[in-house]
């Protein structure tokens, strides 16, 4: 099964979404919603993305690889704005974000 072979990349796009549905909301009962508003587009962008990507390998998708390349620019960028901010939602998001990126990276070799 090709999703088996995708296994861990699946399971760290996986946490990665939650990370940043979690971080979204989070960020949006924060004092200064308006400060947080490029982390929350990039929240959204990357658990959107994350889901894709995973549902893409669980397919065995011919697509998985571009997919998974593109997840990667999204989890970097989301990354790196969540790293921005001192608050543990954001750090563990970009945490996730950094992990997912990774694995998404060696995934489209």
């Amino acid at each position: 099964m090709p999703h088996e072979s995708y296994a861990a990349c699946i399971e760290a796009c996986n946490r990665c979404a939650t990370a940043c549905n979690h971080c979204a909301a989070a960020c949006l009962q924060e004092e200064d919603v308006g400060m947080m508003a490029r982390c929350i587009a990039l929240d959204m962008d990357c658990a959107a993305a994350c889901q894709f990507a995973a549902a893409a390998m669980a397919r065995g998708s011919g697509f998985a690889k571009a997919v998974c390349a593109l997840c990667a620019d999204v989890c970097e960028a989301c990354a790196q704005e969540c790293g921005k901010h001192r608050h543990d939602h954001c750090q563990a998001c970009a945490k996730a974000c950094s992990d997912c990126a990774q694995a998404c990276r060696a995934m489209a070799g």
